[in-house]
């Protein structure tokens, strides 16, 4: 039985991300199948896509849906025609079942089996593919598999993923050499579920609110086989690599017994660290950390559920920079209680935090399974039965998106450290230059001011 795992993210900004998801998917099919990975980045046109999928002739095809749109309030860009597409050109040049699965799948299951008219969908973590393959196989009640959704059944029964979890990771592997060639960065992870309970976030209904961590030596061993497949940095894809700091500071030690000796970096909570906590991760070879810090209100930061004060941001950001760490900053503007005078703290107290590069985002996306979503629906924002898969913005009674936009590029004027979004305009422009010309990692570093 021959199985294609595809995925569809295309968006390379600020960088290309490699389909780690997918290497665990294929982790857990056995010798039965016969699976092959590909990345839509690789294919330079629609014709050498439909060669591969006739050459290969599948079936059951597995689309890995990661992104829903670019959470860009100004220039949104949903990429649901671009998966529609896709499905189309699977259709019409295989006889292929297709199953849908990925974070943002997990987000919005029954909008996305419907407007692409799937077989099947896993909601949640993608390694059940494994138990659905063989429940069809067997002809047995595929209704008893937890997450599992079908064009009929739209109930869903999701609970974490329990099992034996695997990577599957091919250096010789097309999708593999293209981010090497790319910026040379490939990712892993050390754990799944994420314990705080942020407003508008949704990586608490798509990995559980519980976290399972894997064994350090493993993660390094994992870490070993990237760098010796040619990876110049690793890039760690938790959601708060630090929101367990016993774990994060094993995972460092084992780094250093693994004698894994590439760059690399990852998303941080800043909250106050214990002592020299960034020193111990910065000889164990981190050089970047990027805090997803979203305000400098208390007033925000409490609305939003951050487990962090605008104090604790200013700690965190001193230890990371006298670890001798580049550092970033994302802020996430505009959302419950955010005014004129939030957003004038924000700013203000940016100029505090010497030495980094600070991301703006104006609009905070509103996706069900989320505080927000309940905030959103009680202030009349939305409606119970809206399908919000088309981006719908929380709109803070008391600032527009507007004034949020324009006070933060009067701000952000003549300082090349600030970027709006992920600055796709200078990234698009400069970044394949840079990768070409043999740099690696994310390379915003070079912005530090």
């Amino acid at each position: 039985m021959k199985v294609l795992l595809i995925s569809a993210n295309t968006l390379r900004i600020p960088y290309p991300v490699y389909p780690l998801g997918l290497d665990y998917v294929a982790g857990s099919l056995d010798s039965r199948y016969q699976t092959k990975i590909i990345d839509l980045n690789i294919f330079s046109s629609p014709e050498s896509l439909e060669a591969m999928i006739r050459e290969f002739s599948p079936d059951f095809a597995g689309v890995s849906i990661r992104n829903i749109d670019n959470t860009d309030v100004v220039n949104c860009r949903s990429f649901l025609p671009e998966y529609q597409d896709l499905v189309r050109q699977i259709r019409t040049n295989s006889k292929a079942k297709i199953i849908l699965g990925g974070s943002g799948f997990t987000i919005f299951p029954v909008e996305f089996m419907q407007a692409l008219d799937a077989d099947y969908g896993i909601v949640g973590e993608g390694e059940r593919l494994s138990q659905l393959l063989d429940a069809l196989e067997k002809k047995t009640d595929i209704n008893k598999i937890p997450g599992v959704v079908t064009k009929e059944k739209t109930s869903i029964v999701y609970e974490p993923y329990s099992g034996t979890i695997n990577r599957h990771f091919d250096p010789a592997d097309r999708h593999t050499n293209f981010y090497l060639s790319y910026g040379g960065m490939l990712n892993l992870q050390t754990k799944r579920g994420c314990p705080f309970q942020c407003s508008y976030c949704t990586y608490p209904h798509i990995e559980g609110a519980r976290m399972r961590f894997y064994p350090p030596r493993e993660i390094a061993q994992s870490a070993r086989e990237l760098q010796e497949a040619g990876a110049k940095y690793i890039f760690i894809t938790d959601s708060a690599f630090n929101a367990s700091y016993d774990h994060s500071a094993q995972v460092a030690e084992a780094f250093i017994k693994a004698k894994v000796s590439i760059p690399w970096g990852g998303f941080f909570v800043p909250t106050v660290p214990p002592a020299d906590y960034y020193k111990i991760l910065a000889n164990a070879g981190l050089t970047h950390v990027e805090f997803g810090t979203e305000s400098l209100s208390d007033t925000v930061l409490a609305n939003l559920r951050k487990p962090f004060s605008a104090e604790n941001v200013s700690v965190a950001h001193k230890e990371a920079l006298d670890a001798g760490l580049h550092v970033a900053h994302y802020f996430l503007l505009g959302g419950p209680g955010e005014n004129k005078q939030t957003l004038q703290n924000t700013l203000a107290g940016i100029d505090s935090l010497e030495k980094a590069v600070f991301f703006f985002f104006c609009g905070v996306r509103i996706y069900p399974h989320t505080a927000l979503y309940d905030v959103a629906l009680r202030e009349g924002q939305i409606a119970a039965d809206e399908n919000i898969l088309p981006p719908v913005f929380y709109r803070s009674p008391g600032i527009t998106v507007e004034e949020i936009m324009k006070t933060v590029e009067n701000k952000a004027n003549g300082r090349v450290n600030w970027l709006i979004g992920a600055g796709e305009a200078k990234a698009t422009r400069i970044l394949p230059k840079l990768y070409r010309r043999g740099f690696t990692g994310p390379l915003w570093e070079y912005l530090i001011q």
